[in-house]
Parts: C-alpha cells; sequence; structure tokens
C-alpha cells in the first residue's frame, strides 16, 4: 500500500514525531505535590502576601527552610520518684506510639508509668546523678529549671530523687527527632501554653521565635547550663545556642562566673566535687571514671586513661569537631603533675555522635 501511495510515509514519520514530543513535553512537568507542609506557630508567620516582591530570605527565615523538621509529641513532665536535674526530666507522653516515629527508637525505654528520660538538645547542665558524684551549682541548675516549668513545694531525698511536688503532673510538649546512645529522645522542651494549638504529632519548622520559648534557651541564657552541642545538633540550632552562651558567658553567668575547664587540678574526686571546682560535665564524667579506674589499679594519667579506653567496651575518648578539625577529646588535653589544662574553647565544640 506505502509503495501504491509513497505520500503517506512521510505523513507517517510527522505523526510519530508529533507524539513523541508530546510525550517527552508531558515528562517534563512536575509531579503534583499531596504532602501536608509542615506546622508553625502563627506568630512565627513571615511569609509574603502575593502582591509583594520575592527577596532574599531573612536568616530566621532561611534557617527554617533549610532544618530538618521535627515531630511535636505532648504530654506531661513528671518528677515524683524521678531524679531530675538541670537538663533532664522524665516525660509521659498521651500517645505513646509517636515516640516509634522518632530516629532509633528502638533504643527508648519507657517506664512503668509510661514516662521516658528526655535529654535536652543542646545544653549540659552541672552533674547531679552522676553515680554518687555530683558538681557545684547541679542542685541550683535542677531547681531553677523545675520552677521555670511550674512545679513548687518540691522535696527531695538524700538521694536527690524528688518525694513531693505541686503540681504532681505539668503538661507540656517536646520537640524531637531521634533517641541518642542511652535510649532519650534528644528534645527541645516546652511548656504547654509555649506550642499553642500544634497538633500532636505534627511536623514543625523550628524557628528562632519557637527556640526562645524553650526549656533549653532559659538554662544556657541563664547561664545555668553548659553550651554541648552533637553532630545531629542541625546547624541552625548551633549558631543559635552558641550565641546565646556567648552573651551568658560574657556577663559571667552561672557555670561562666566559676568554670575552671582550661585549667583545673585533678587530685581526686573532691576535687572536681560538689565542693570542688566547675568543669564541663563530659570532662567531669570523664574525670570521675578515670579516678574510679585509678582506684582499681590503672596507672597513668587521664590522658592516658583516654586514649586507652578507645579498645575497650565502654570507649571515652569522644571524638570532637574543633573548629572544622576533628579530634579526639584526649587531643584537646595536656597533663601536667596534678594539674588538668583543656586546650579549646568550649563553644567551638562539636562532639560526634555515637
Amino acid at each position: 500500500m506505502f509503495l501504491r501511495t509513497p505520500w503517506l510515509v512521510p505523513l507517517a514519520l510527522v505523526v510519530v514525531a508529533v507524539l513523541a514530543y508530546t510525550a517527552i513535553d508531558r515528562a517534563r512537568q512536575p509531579a503534583s505535590q499531596s504532602s501536608a507542609q509542615p506546622q508553625t506557630l502563627p506568630v512565627n508567620n513571615t511569609e509574603p502576601s502575593s502582591n509583594s516582591v520575592p527577596s532574599s530570605p531573612a536568616p530566621s527565615s532561611r534557617r527554617q527552610q533549610n532544618d530538618p523538621q521535627f515531630t511535636l509529641i505532648r504530654g506531661a513532665f513528671v518528677v515524683i520518684g524521678k531524679s531530675p536535674d538541670g537538663d533532664s526530666v522524665r516525660f509521659a507522653p498521651d500517645n505513646a506510639a509517636l515516640l516509634d516515629t522518632l530516629k532509633n527508637s528502638r533504643r527508648i525505654r519507657a517506664g512503668k508509668d509510661g514516662s521516658v528520660q528526655l535529654r535536652f538538645e543542646a545544653i549540659d547542665a552541672p552533674e547531679l546523678h552522676f553515680g554518687n558524684a555530683q558538681q557545684p551549682l547541679g542542685v541550683e541548675a535542677r531547681d531553677a529549671l523545675l520552677k521555670r516549668m511550674g512545679f513548687t513545694r518540691l522535696r527531695f531525698d538524700r538521694n536527690e530523687t524528688a518525694t513531693a511536688a505541686t503540681p504532681a503532673r505539668v503538661r507540656g510538649a517536646i520537640l524531637s527527632q531521634a533517641a541518642e546512645s542511652n535510649g532519650r529522645p534528644i528534645s527541645y522542651v516546652f511548656l504547654e501554653r509555649d506550642v499553642g494549638k500544634l497538633e500532636d504529632g505534627s511536623r514543625v519548622a523550628l524557628t528562632d521565635a519557637l527556640l526562645k520559648l524553650s526549656m533549653n534557651d532559659a538554662m544556657v541564657r541563664s547561664g545555668l547550663a553548659y553550651y554541648t552541642v552533637y553532630s545531629s545538633t542541625p546547624p541552625a540550632q548551633r549558631a543559635y545556642f552558641k550565641s546565646l552562651a556567648l552573651e551568658a558567658r560574657a556577663a559571667k553567668l552561672g557555670v561562666w562566673r566559676v568554670d575552671k575547664t582550661a585549667a583545673f587540678t585533678l587530685r581526686d574526686e573532691a576535687s572536681v566535687g560538689e565542693n570542688g571546682q566547675l568543669i564541663l560535665p563530659k570532662l567531669f564524667r570523664r574525670a570521675t571514671s578515670y579516678l574510679q579506674a585509678v582506684g582499681k589499679g590503672f596507672n597513668g594519667s587521664i590522658k592516658d586513661w583516654l586514649i586507652a579506653s578507645r579498645t575497650t567496651r565502654q570507649p571515652e575518648d569522644d571524638a570532637v569537631d574543633v573548629n572544622g578539625a576533628r579530634r579526639n577529646l584526649s587531643d584537646l588535653i595536656q597533663v601536667s603533675g596534678q594539674t588538668v589544662r583543656f586546650d579549646a574553647d568550649l563553644l567551638e565544640l562539636t562532639f560526634l555522635e555515637k
């Protein structure tokens, strides 16, 4: 047939070309989006009006766009029968299933009352419960946090376990992405009034305005907790809390008034204990464990012990980023007799999450 009507050949080629072009053009069109947008508090809405001219986003807007999203979990903070401190309390979620949505949720272990221990993101308050050891300002940091959360008439036994509190529970919420190696949800902590009508289980963009309402902010701003961040802490939040810590340190508030991390004497546990020198809590925990090892026969300095721990079941020589250079905690420590020097600015450290 094509031989009898040769004009059909070019016509067929034209039809094929048109069909091919149409298929390619459709493939280039973006797929429709049906996923829900992350929620933000109304007071943080900085979207331009429909007739405004787009411009470069302000720093807080850029952070909101680039930051990972956090899951909001509502519930109640509980202290009676618990051992809270300045950077950790127990939290009973209204919907425990929401904990399963967090990264590393398999590590989380709830108590009989359904509560879980939290780790406050970006802060480390003086220790109150490291075995039998505690640090200066540990009690003050805990009491300031619980007062800000709304707990009054608190009583504690000799082990610093709460035996009474009014009210027994305080309503609130956490914003979290993951649980850390010990099974604690890494959390930004809020009172119920501060999260407004955000829905339980919703995905929330963490803006500076929202961070300012957190307990994390209050503890760093007052100087009652050290700025301590990890590689899992989003860069925008690192910058936010570092700026608060810089201001608190300049004003010599709280821990910054008495901090001795740069150079301290390590003779025995009392040297850095409740009535001793205040040092970075992470370093305090390592120093306490080191002295216990010495009591069991270890021969060497804390620097030697940190290095030796690398091959044990519980390595203590943390990996840390210092101004973009990866180091180990032991690299930052120099020992001369009983004097320990820490050769790094505490506000330039980012610990690598285990």
